[in-house]
């Protein structure tokens, strides 16, 4: 897992700009949904990568923590699988023509579905009550990548959580565009991973200074069971 702080100079533009650390620690359980992007096997092992993401390993108790806390206070779990099909390779294939040939077959064959690669990872814990998604594009939010904005607003959910891998590509794509589509949009800290420590702190950075929050795991569970009333109860 990445060693992350937060840069002072992002820091100081929130303040400037919004006049407190983290807009989102008012989020209502209810209507709060973790997106977990593309925690799979080709992305995490390397007899299905030939360059895995070895931080990502050491996310999967803070997603599988955050998972548990919010299906206990109400709100939602997705798991988004990064999923190449033939469509996607011919509606998409300026990114796949950017690769070498070689790459692009390996890509297509560990993410088709039914794929060992495209499988979730062991140690993450699903639940029959949450939601799997495919996704065909770095954004799970796009239309043409997936339904997810869709079904979110259908279920009444206006706050998400973006963990998974990489966190550059995939998690901060899934990230702006569920902003942009008013989402309020958290990116959690220690639930993110990418091949390095520079690429997580200036993605994680940006994002906060503009975009929207950056919270650990502890503060989001945190946030959930105080906003539900369970943290007070358990108190008593």
């Amino acid at each position: 897992m990445h060693t992350f702080s937060m840069p002072q100079w992002a820091v100081d533009r929130v303040m400037e700009r919004r006049g407190k650390l983290h807009i989102c620690d008012d989020m209502q359980p209810e209507k709060t949904a973790l997106i977990v992007v593309d925690l799979q096997n080709g992305f995490m092992l390397p007899e299905f990568s030939p360059r895995p993401v070895e931080t990502a390993a050491g996310t999967v108790p803070n997603v599988n923590k955050l998972a548990d806390t919010l299906r206990a206070t109400g709100g939602k779990v997705v798991w988004i699988k990064n999923t190449v099909d033939d469509r996607s390779v011919e509606e998409w294939s300026h990114w796949y023509n950017m690769g070498k040939p070689e790459w692009s077959r390996q890509r297509a064959e560990t993410f088709r579905e039914g794929a060992a690669g495209h499988t979730i990872y062991s140690d993450l814990i699903v639940k029959p009550e949450d939601d799997i998604i495919h996704k065909f594009r770095f954004s799970a939010f796009l239309p043409e990548s997936s339904d997810l904005a869709l079904r979110l607003r259908k279920g009444g959910y206006d706050t998400v959580l973006i963990v998974g891998t990489v966190t550059n590509v995939c998690c901060e794509s899934s990230a702006r565009d569920a902003m942009m589509m008013n989402f309020r949009t958290v990116m959690v800290s220690d639930g993110n991973s990418a091949f390095s420590d520079h690429e997580h702190e200036a993605t994680l950075a940006a994002f906060y200074g503009i975009f929207g929050d950056v919270m650990t795991t502890d503060m989001v569970c945190n946030r959930l069971l105080h906003n539900s009333g369970k943290l007070a109860a358990a108190a008593e």
